[in-house]
C-alpha cells in the first residue's frame, strides 16, 4: 500500500455555534463514533463546549445535531459540503 492510498479521510464535520452551546453533554453522549469532547475552554455564558477531537471518526450522521436541545451543533457529510461548494444552484430554491 502506498503513502497516499493510507492516508485516512474523515466523512464528516460539525459545526458548532459555540456561545449558544449550555454544555448539557447530549452532542457528547450520543455520539455513535465518540469523536466529540468537551473543550477546555468556556463560553461566554461560562459553559465548556464540544469539540471535534478525533475528525477522522466523525461520520457526519447529525445524531449531535438532533440531540441538542439548542441548536448549537450540527454534523454534515464531507461529500454533501462538496456538493453545495460547487453546485451552481442556489441553495434557496426561488419562488415561482
Amino acid at each position: 500500500m502506498s503513502e497516499i492510498e493510507s492516508v485516512r479521510k474523515g466523512k464528516g464535520t460539525i459545526f458548532l455555534r459555540k456561545e449558544v452551546c449550555k454544555g448539557c453533554s447530549f452532542c457528547i453522549d450520543f455520539c455513535p463514533t465518540h469523536c466529540l469532547e468537551f473543550s477546555i475552554e468556556f463560553n461566554q455564558k461560562g459553559y465548556h463546549f464540544p469539540l471535534l477531537a478525533r475528525p477522522l471518526d466523525c461520520t457526519g450522521c447529525d445524531l449531535c445535531g438532533l440531540y441538542c436541545p439548542d441548536f448549537a451543533i450540527f454534523g454534515v457529510k464531507i461529500k454533501d459540503l462538496e456538493k453545495r461548494r460547487t453546485s451552481p444552484e442556489p441553495l434557496i430554491p426561488a419562488k415561482g
